[in-house]
């Protein structure tokens, strides 16, 4: 099958785009609320590594159905600061509910009853049941596409790894992939689990 991308609506070019980067990393982002009393918690899954000197992540944020920047990059653009959290397969129900659609200042740590605990030498906090979180701060924003897409570049100053995932070898960091167990993205409603989907309808 040979598809032209040029025929494609942007609604039509997302699905397929999501239905062959398989499986994508997820990107679970705290950010500070602009009442500075909550957090905002939501999940991204066009998401990666881009730059080891400095070392910089990507996030790309797209808008609202209505048009309106998402909470996630308001956040971002005022604080600059942010926290990222790679999930875990337990997480996953956790990671689903997170993107429903709420109002600025209704938190999804609050509605979910998420705990968080200080992230030493960070102004934000981290989830704590997160084997690995990564705090940074706002490196570069950039708008491309018609749709007005959003690149986020984050600068990562420091990175919380749970013990129990992690060991040496050969003077490096190993991370046992097993143990952290982590949840990637597929097309739809679905997640890669350890070579096999699980399929969580989203909220709306």
């Amino acid at each position: 099958m040979i598809i032209d991308l040029n025929s494609l609506s942007t609604n039509e070019s997302y699905h397929l785009l999501t239905q062959v980067i398989v499986p994508r990393p997820i990107a679970w982002v705290l950010t500070e609320n602009q009442d500075s009393e909550s957090y905002n918690l939501a999940p991204f899954s066009f998401f990666n590594a881009v730059c080891s000197d400095p070392p910089l992540i990507m996030l790309s944020i797209g808008q609202r159905p209505d048009g309106r920047q998402k909470d996630t990059l308001d956040n971002i653009q005022r604080s600059k600061k942010v926290t990222i959290h790679i999930p875990s397969v337990e997480h996953a129900a956790e990671v689903t509910e997170s993107s429903r659609s709420r109002e600025p200042n209704d938190s999804e740590i609050n509605a979910q009853n998420i705990k968080l605990v200080d992230f030493e030498g960070f102004a934000l906090p981290r989830i704590e049941n997160s084997k690995i979180a990564l705090a940074g701060e706002l490196h570069l924003h950039q708008t491309i596409g018609r749709q007005q897409q959003n690149l986020v570049f984050i600068e990562l100053k420091t990175a919380y790894l749970e013990s129990s995932i992690v060991s040496k070898s050969d003077q490096r960091l190993k991370v046992d992939h097993l143990g952290l167990d982590p949840l990637g993205r597929l097309g739809g409603s679905d997640y890669w689990v350890n070579g096999h989907s699980l399929t969580i309808k989203r909220p709306m």
